[in-house]
């Protein structure tokens, strides 16, 4: 009889472990064999939270969760020379973000994507605004 209590209470806790681990959204993807983006988004984090890519290839974030997302760079982390970008087309961090604040501007909404093909070499740091609070920070390491 005890054997049975053990069994029913370790499965339910089991059961009970797993709950939270179900992914809502189509992280991976995939279209005939290959990823149709570099890198998705959950309702807090880029995945993966680093991507590795060579000047002149086009990196493709596609937001994979029930949420709205930005990608914006952080202007102090980028490297010499190098565009600024941000989803909504912002030139610098302080519009990106004030944009998001007014009206949700610069957001890409559920199963979107966003485009962006890096010239200069480095490692490019940046956030979503609504979620950075949650740690969803990214970064693109782009060598020759």
């Amino acid at each position: 009889m005890h054997r049975r209590v053990y069994l029913a209470t370790a499965g339910s806790a089991a059961l009970a472990g797993l709950a939270g681990c179900t992914v809502v959204g189509d992280v991976g993807e995939q279209v005939f064999g290959e990823s149709e983006y570099d890198i998705g988004m959950t309702r807090n984090e880029f995945l993966p939270a680093e991507y590795e890519t060579t000047v002149g290839e086009p990196v493709v974030w596609k937001n994979t969760s029930e949420s709205i997302h930005t990608i914006t760079a952080i202007e102090g982390r980028l490297p010499d020379g190098a565009e600024y970008f941000a989803t909504g087309g912002h030139d610098d961090q302080e519009s990106a973000e004030d944009a998001w604040h007014d009206d949700h501007g610069g957001a890409i909404d559920i199963r979107d994507t966003f485009e962006y093909t890096f010239e200069v070499p480095g490692t490019y740091h940046y956030i979503c605004v609504p979620h950075v609070g949650g740690g969803m920070v990214g970064r693109v390491v782009v060598t020759e």
